[in-house]
This record gives structure tokens, C-alpha cells and sequence, in this order.
């Protein structure tokens, strides 16, 4: 009895044989995963920056009263190099064309990172208004720097150089006149000390900040 040989193995196309074909195919799907992300990249920036844009308007507007201003904030922006915090976005406000009012952040290291600050400055120097734009501070402590959690931060309001004197820039702790919290005195020493610094880069930007804004072409 003869033995019967095994059946060939079909033969696969060359398009699956072939090395090339496979380094093709790769190719291929790289491509159409690029092509993909593009396309979902391209439906989500769009709603993304719209929904900055409208937090910006809505943080400008706590630091500068709508009556001051009869100018979209948002869109009046000028930028001021310092040297010592380096090119700062300054949000112009005006009124029938004069300077009302400036809106700036800054940012100083907290408790636990770096706490951003957003100032509302008068043309003369005055603080208009403070708000925490984001921090990573202790619940219940240091988050007192928050509105929505405490009124510590609108105590700013009114504020300047003069007012109090610049010895007197600190927590009650270190001898200035602001008060800390029960539990958490480096969270509001750092925003007190940031403020004081956006105080400082208006006065020696002075000019440049309230210079009135170039007209629109």
C-alpha cells in the first residue's frame, strides 16, 4: 500500500505573501487612524474654544464691573513684557474710548501647586476686583480662597499700594493686616503675596497699561 502524499498547503496571494504588501497595509491603517483623529480633533476644538472664550468673558466680568466698560474685554487684549514677570496679557477696558479698567493674571506657588490669580486694576492703582481662577489647595482649608466658598477673597476690593502700606502686604500671622485661615496660613499668605505682585507690575507698567488702545482699522 502506497502512501498517499498530504495536499499541497494553498498557496496565499501575493499581496499577503509579500513583505512590502504587509509594510503597505500598515502604512494604510496608519494612515486612516490619522485621518480619523484628524476629523475628531477638528469637531471638538471648536466647542472647546468656545467654552474658554465664554469662561474668560465670564471671569474678566467679576473683576471689572460691566458699567465700567462698554468694550468686549475678551477682545482687548494687550500684551506688556516686564522685567520681572516677563509678557503679561492685560484685558483693556475702556469707556467711550478712555481706560477704565485692566484685568491680569498671575500665578504664585500655593500649598500644594500653583494657585492663578486674576486682578481687576483701576487706572489709579485700585484693585476693582480679585478672583482664584484655579488652584489644587486642601478642601476645606486652603479652598477658602475660592467665592464660591468664602468672602475672604473680595476683601481685595479697594485695595492698593498705599492702602494698606507695602510693610503691610501680608497675613495677619507675619504682621500685615489680612486675615488666614484657621488651619491654613501658606495658601492665603501665597494670594496675598501674588496680589501684591500685580500690584507692583502695574506701577512700574503703568504707562504702558493705561496708554489708550490703538483705533480699530
Amino acid at each position: 500500500m502506497t502512501d498517499t502524499p498530504p495536499p499541497e498547503k494553498p498557496k496565499l496571494p501575493w499581496f499577503k505573501a509579500s513583505p512590502l504588501a504587509h509594510g503597505i497595509m500598515l502604512a494604510m491603517f496608519a494612515l486612516v487612524t490619522a485621518v480619523l483623529l484628524a476629523v475628531a480633533n477638528d469637531s471638538t476644538s471648536a466647542p472647546i474654544a468656545a467654552r474658554g472664550a465664554e469662561d474668560l468673558a465670564a471671569s474678566l466680568e467679576q473683576v471689572i464691573p460691566h458699567d465700567l466698560h462698554d468694550n468686549d474685554l475678551a477682545a482687548a487684549m494687550r500684551p506688556v513684557s516686564d522685567a520681572e514677570e516677563g509678557t503679561i496679557k492685560v484685558y483693556v477696558a475702556t469707556k467711550a474710548g478712555a481706560v477704565t479698567g485692566l484685568a491680569y493674571e498671575l500665578s504664585g506657588p500655593g500649598y500644594s501647586g500653583q494657585i492663578r490669580v486674576l486682578l481687576g486694576i483701576a487706572p489709579d492703582g485700585t484693585l476693582l476686583g480679585v478672583r482664584v481662577l484655579s488652584h489644587t489647595e486642601t478642601p476645606g482649608l486652603g479652598d477658602k480662597i475660592e467665592v464660591a466658598k468664602d468672602d475672604w477673597i473680595l476683601g481685595f476690593a479697594g485695595k492698593s499700594l498705599a492702602d494698606p502700606e507695602p510693610g503691610h502686604w501680608k497675613v495677619k500671622r507675619d504682621g500685615g493686616v489680612f486675615d488666614q485661615f484657621s488651619g491654613a496660613t501658606i495658601t492665603p499668605r501665597a494670594v496675598v503675596k501674588t496680589i501684591y505682585r500685580g500690584l507692583m507690575f502695574f506701577d512700574r507698567n503703568k504707562a504702558a497699561l493705561t496708554a489708550p488702545l490703538p483705533p480699530k482699522s
